[in-house]
């Protein structure tokens, strides 16, 4: 397993190993990995021959407010892990290799961020598709594969490929859940042994919803406001939203006809954790 810390010699590599005739799958991360990540990882073996990984804890989507300084982070034991899923290449640039002195440009994807997420952290979808146009550009993937987890930042990142005519194939790669059921996520470290119980409310109001629309519960709002009663039962949380979407183009539904999709974004104590699920009429 190769490490490369420079733009440079990343794109020089990306190009040779191109050249060769071989498929590169690329994962984005932000390190601190776990088996969500392996998971991504595994997924980017079967569809390719070569995988290249990056770890950056990206500084351009991070609110002033949010958590960049205290972001969990362990490179020693995500090489490890890397290497343990027969990783080629790790990418792990330093934020001044990235954004050097300088740097001015943004890319911005209009419509789909003005939904979810984007609505309580701005400026967050703007520094991911930023990050990730560069990525994609140092690295030179043929695929690049995305969890489902964050549905959000995977409709946007296909719209940006799409709009950007970039030759890559977006994969997403359905939600992995811990034992318990709490959907995997980097920021689950900071969750204490008190509060795990009211971060599983995420889950238990996926399952309630599906149950809803089971029993004939069309209406969205009604779901959304037992959904949002369930999670408030449980101590230490604060619902930034809970919401029932088209889910391609994110925008609020009345009523449940066929496909939608439910997502939430809840504050556990001071841990941020978002959740989702697609939601089918029988």
């Amino acid at each position: 397993m190769k490490i490369i810390e420079t733009v440079r010699e990343m794109q020089s590599v990306a190009d040779a190993m191109r050249s060769a005739g071989h498929t590169i799958a690329l994962v984005p991360t932000m390190g601190y990995l776990h088996e969500a990540h392996l998971e991504l990882m595994r997924v980017g073996k079967r569809h390719a021959n070569k995988l290249i990984i990056s770890i950056f804890v990206n500084p351009t989507q991070f609110g002033p407010s949010e958590d960049y300084e205290r972001y969990p982070r362990d490179p020693e034991g995500d090489l490890e892990k890397a290497r343990s899923v027969g990783v080629d290449i790790v990418f792990m640039p330093p934020v001044e290799e990235m954004y050097p002195e300088g740097f001015q440009t943004t890319v911005k994807v209009e419509k789909l961020t003005q939904h979810l997420c984007g609505l309580s952290r701005p400026g967050h979808f703007d520094g991911v598709t930023t990050v990730v146009c560069k990525l994609f550009n140092i690295t030179k993937p043929h695929i690049a594969i995305f969890g489902q987890k964050d549905y959000q930042q995977l409709a946007v990142i296909s719209r940006m490929a799409m709009d950007l005519n970039m030759d890559i194939q977006i994969i997403g790669v359905p939600t992995v859940r811990e034992a318990d059921g709490l959907a995997m996520s980097s920021r689950n470290a900071y969750l204490t042994q008190e509060q795990r119980p009211s971060a599983l409310s995420l889950k238990k109001s996926l399952e309630l919803a599906d149950e809803m629309l089971r029993k004939g519960e069309t209406d969205a709002k009604a779901i959304v406001r037992a959904v949002e009663a369930l999670i408030k039962e449980h101590p230490f949380t604060e619902i930034d939203y809970v919401s029932i979407c088209d889910p391609v183009t994110l925008e609020d539904m009345d009523r449940i006809d066929q496909e939608a999709l439910l997502a939430l974004a809840v504050k556990v104590g001071h841990t941020r954790l978002i959740d989702n699920q697609i939601l089918k009429r029988k």
